[in-house]
């Protein structure tokens, strides 16, 4: 539910949640509102609203509210400035099921973990290269992004998590990053930090 999907991703980030703009996917409801609303917020984006929902962010000043219908298409391309031009390409669409992914570890994940990966993997989609999540039981636990070093990257997320409050432990991580060797993940900079934590790398 939209609840506690906000809830859960706000836990994870509660400093980088001030202000701006937050989007569901899916009908928002008059607790949703009232949860949304405890933080600075300027603009709520959904694709419908509840009649409950709609008469209270109407008391609320200075909110923007817009109503955009999920659509199944998707844009064909991807368009960046480059200097002198503009650079076009197909935009990363695909979203990976379980029976496609292929385990190369003794460790064999469990199902939970399956999940997380392919929730973790989604995320790192949308971040900054180089990509970092962290997730556990449905959640982001921390995300480390546009950093010039995969290892940094994986710094910040673990010191997002511990700044949160959140468990580390059996979490799982996606990344976009390139691992040639084995400091890739930072797990060795990690172990020296005393975290503990098990992760599954997922690599693009």
């Amino acid at each position: 539910d939209p609840l506690t999907a906000y809830r859960l991703a706000f836990a994870t980030d509660t400093t980088s949640a001030f202000g701006g703009i937050i989007a569901f996917n899916r009908e928002v409801d008059a607790a949703t509102v009232e949860a949304v609303s405890a933080q600075f917020l300027e603009v709520l984006i959904a694709p419908a609203f509840t009649a409950e929902a709609r008469e209270l962010i109407a008391k609320k000043p200075n909110v923007r509210v817009l109503e955009v219908p999920l659509e199944p298409g998707f844009n064909r391309f991807d368009l960046k400035r480059v200097g002198g031009g503009i650079l076009v390409q197909t935009p990363d669409l695909k979203n990976i099921s379980a029976d496609e992914l292929k385990v190369v570890t003794k460790a064999q994940p469990t199902a939970a973990q399956l999940a997380d990966l392919l929730f973790a993997w989604r995320v790192a989609k949308f971040v900054k290269s180089n990509a970092i999540v962290f997730a556990a039981k449905g959640q982001t636990a921390g995300i480390g992004a546009g950093q010039m070093s995969r290892v940094d990257s994986t710094r910040i997320a673990a010191r997002k998590a511990q700044d949160a409050g959140l468990s580390l432990t059996q979490a799982v991580a996606a990344s976009d990053a390139f691992f040639p060797f084995r400091d890739g993940g930072g797990c060795d900079c990690r172990a020296r930090d005393c975290c503990d934590y098990s992760t599954r790398w997922f690599d693009a």
